[in-house]
């Protein structure tokens, strides 16, 4: 299941479980939508995937041992391994060709 971790790996944002603005890559890299926007140009910065919303896990046990009370979300909060100008140059390289082609 996912971790649904609490921030953005960029500007540290506050994402909670139930936050729309959420985008994660493949492995789960955790972004804010204005990050992936403007900053990363839908590039994760950490393997050059692109990114998708995040789910919402159900506050409510509709189904029994399902819901956020029974499998909370991470509170270990991750930041960038890289620069700005890094993450900049390394997604000029990968921004203008399709995440389904990179």
């Amino acid at each position: 299941m996912l971790e649904l971790r609490p921030n953005c790996e960029c500007c540290d944002m506050d994402l909670g479980p139930a936050a729309t603005n959420t985008r994660i890559c493949s492995y789960e890299c955790t972004f804010c939508a204005d990050c992936v926007d403007n900053v990363l140009h839908n590039v994760c910065p950490n393997c050059g995937g692109g990114f998708v919303p995040r789910p919402v896990r159900p506050v409510g046990e509709y189904r029994p041992g399902d819901s956020l009370a029974i499998s909370p979300a991470s509170t270990r909060r991750r930041h960038l391994r890289f620069t700005l100008d890094e993450v900049a140059a390394f997604s000029a390289t990968l921004c203008n060709t399709l995440p389904e082609n990179r």
